[in-house]
This record gives C-alpha cells, structure tokens and sequence, in this order.
C-alpha cells in the first residue's frame, strides 16, 4: 500500500471472482485551502502527511476496471490529457497532469472496444475525461448515467463541472439511464447518493460475503468521513452531501466492506475502524503513470 500523500500507482484488489484495478489516468493536487475551503488550516498543520511536497492535496483520475468472467465494466473515465492549472468555479484549486488511460488501459492488456459498459459516478471532467475524444472513445459500451444526474442536462441546464461541449452534447445521444438499486453489470448495482453532483452514483461491488463500495466524489480525502461538515468546493448540495457521506459511512461499516476511492492519493482500496480509512494490502500492478512535476 502507498502514502495518503502520493499519487496513486496503478493497483489491483481481487474480489471472489471479479477483479477491480484502478485504471490512473493522471495526477491531480489540490490547493487544500482552495479545493477544499471548509478544513480548518489547523488540520494541515497538525498532519503534514497528508500534504505533498509541494503542499498539495494528493488526487489522482482514472476508472476503476472491474474483470468478471472474461467481462469488463469501467466506472468512470478519467480526466483525459490536461495538463496545468485547475480551476473550479473559475477560482484556481490546484495543478494536474493527466492523460495515461489508454496506454495504462494497454499495459493491462485492455483495448477500448473490450470495455462492455462505462458507468459513471456523475459527469465533472475529472470522471468523464476519455468519454469522447471527440468520438465515442470506448466504441462497444453502454454509457451508464443515473437519471438523476441525467435530468438537468435534459432540460437544458448548465451543471458547472460537467464540460457541455466535450462530453454531454455528444452523449445527448449515446447514454443510458440507470436507477437506484439497478444491478448495471453481474454483481453490481447502482446506489444514488446525490449531493456532489444533482445524481452522484456510487456503485456497489459483491462477490460472496465481500462488497466494494465505489463512492466517487461522496469524499474527497479521509478526513472527511470523520468531519463530513467539511466540505469541497466542487459540491452542489451541502445539505444532501452530508446525508449521502452518513449513508456511505453506514455501508462501509457493514462487514467484509471495502471502499475505493478515487482521489484518496495511493490508497484508493481501504476499509473503516470507526471512522479512520484503514489502506488494505493491494497489488501494485503498474507504477504511477504520471507525476504533476
């Protein structure tokens, strides 16, 4: 297992029969006063392993690729080749360098058209990156999307986030909606957990007595699981935030539970005692793709 404060190397857990690898598209580090404005300065005085060299929130973007019976699901999609500054809401939040997918898609042994289904947590950049490059960059698969992150778009609204000319006009036409509790792929069903975005979707992984619980955006770094009045900027509802993290919360809890996180630095796969995130031991399949620099 890696340090909360290093970009993620590229790693595999295995789950019964299914096997889940975090496909690491690229690097992300967040301003922590910026990205996430709610955290006391204390706290990062207090843990300075939680920052990089550089002072910056370790995230990394990519997919998480989940291997059954020689069938292949990705939930989520990076954030495709940016490099540079980020912004959220037009204010600078950090720095990334991202790009890696398909190639670490290719170490895997993967090629796009392999992929049956990509379902997504919700629509930001950072989740929907190699969605459409400008064409559909994964040909063969199903475009899952909660109706309820869905909806906005149908009625014309601008989310903020979620790129309007990259990736939803394009999927206007190439998506499939999903539901709470719809099982999107063999042992794999779909919780809404709205709040980051108008329809966050986590997914849940079973195989036997074992469950992954893929949680998205629901938190951006551990600490958030035992203050989840602290929020991130990126965040649409405050309110519904907090109820989704006491929901994610409550199925981490539950036993032979494993979470993934996508921007925990290189401890995506872990597990809770009490509310502390606990990395589980995983195999390092591939080296960190990217570095910011």
């Amino acid at each position: 297992m890696g340090a909360l404060n290093e970009q993620s190397a590229v790693r595999s857990l295995q789950l019964g029969d299914a096997r889940l690898t975090y496909v690491v598209d690229g690097a992300m580090g967040m301003l922590p006063e910026s990205f996430l404005p709610e955290v006391p300065a204390e706290y990062w005085q207090e843990h300075p392993e939680t920052l990089d060299e550089h002072g910056l929130v370790a995230m990394s973007a990519g997919g998480l690729l989940v291997e059954r019976d020689g069938r292949r699901l990705l939930i989520d999609a990076g954030l495709g080749p940016v490099s540079g500054p980020t912004r959220v809401h037009g204010e600078p939040v950090g720095h990334t360098n991202s790009g890696a997918l398909p190639e670490t898609l290719a170490a895997l042994g993967i090629a796009p058209h392999d992929i049956e289904a990509v379902a997504f947590t919700h629509l930001h950049a950072d989740h929907t990156g190699w969605s459409f490059t400008p064409e559909k960059f994964f040909p063969d698969a199903r475009y899952l999307v909660a109706a309820e992150e869905w909806a906005p778009h149908s009625r014309g609204e601008t989310v903020p986030g979620a790129p309007a000319q990259d990736t939803i006009e394009p999927m206007k036409h190439a998506h499939t909606l999903i539901s709470h509790g719809d099982e999107i792929f063999d042992g794999v069903h779909a919780l809404v957990t709205p709040g980051h975005s108008p329809g966050h979707t986590s997914y849940v992984i079973t195989a036997g007595n074992e469950r992954v619980v893929v949680f998205g955006d629901v938190f951006h770094i551990p600490a958030q699981i035992a203050h989840p009045h602290w929020g991130s900027r990126p965040d649409s509802d405050s309110a519904a935030v907090m109820t989704a993290r006491k929901r994610i919360a409550g199925e981490l809890a539950r036993p032979g539970t494993t979470g993934f996180a996508f921007h925990f630095g290189d401890q995506a796969f872990g597990r809770l005692t009490g509310t502390r995130w606990e990395p589980v031991a995983t195999e390092a399949v591939l080296p960190t793709p990217r570095a910011l620099g």
